[in-house]
């Protein structure tokens, strides 16, 4: 074996030894956060959510409305029916039918709004999270913080309930977001 690489593998060897001792001597503190939990139990998703409640109720109440109409109008229809003449029972359903493509079409578009909302407030929600998350972990002097893609930690690196502690002490609605960033210009050339 030529003297180089005896020296080397020596000098790799020595290298990989003070990297392990380092590591050793130097204790991380690391936390694990179940985001999912900390999303579904923090007091700014629920307010978020009662709002987006509110935000649809009216339009739910029309639809639930519209839904019992076209139930009881179809019953009448299925009642009245064979003593109808028939040209007003062809009439009936032709109109009970339209009716009932126009809830198709309204709850269809209540479900898409609704479900677009939710998730443009969730989207708010959780970039307010990670923000929180890394306040907390910044002020708690955590080196290391995991989220998504743990298969298991102690329940001791566990720090979600704290984090949800500090979240119940800020008010249940978001800060208003911050405005984006103007295009900087670049820089003036001195001459």
């Amino acid at each position: 074996m030529s003297t180089f690489k005896r020296n080397f593998s020596l000098f790799a060897v020595t290298l990989c030894g003070i990297f392990l001792a380092q590591a050793a001597s130097a204790e991380a503190k690391i936390g694990v956060v179940n985001f999912q939990k900390l999303l579904e139990e923090a007091p700014q998703t629920k307010t978020i959510m009662q709002a987006l409640e509110n935000e649809f109720a009216p339009r739910r109440r029309e639809l639930l409305s519209m839904q019992n109409d076209l139930k009881a109008r179809d019953e009448k229809l299925q009642k009245e029916g064979a003593v109808m003449s028939e040209a007003d029972r062809a009439k009936a359903e032709k109109t009970l039918r339209d009716s009932q493509r126009e809830f198709s079409r309204k709850a269809g578009e209540f479900q898409d709004d609704a479900s677009t909302r939710r998730n443009e407030e969730l989207g708010k929600v959780q970039k307010y999270l990670v923000t929180e998350i890394q306040a907390f972990s910044a002020s708690q002097s955590y080196d290391l913080v995991i989220g998504e893609g743990v298969f298991y930690a102690k329940s001791q690196l566990d720090m979600t309930a704290a984090v949800l502690a500090l979240l119940a002490t800020k008010p249940a609605t978001l800060p208003p977001s911050a405005p984006a960033p103007a295009a900087s210009k670049p820089a003036a050339t001195p001459k």
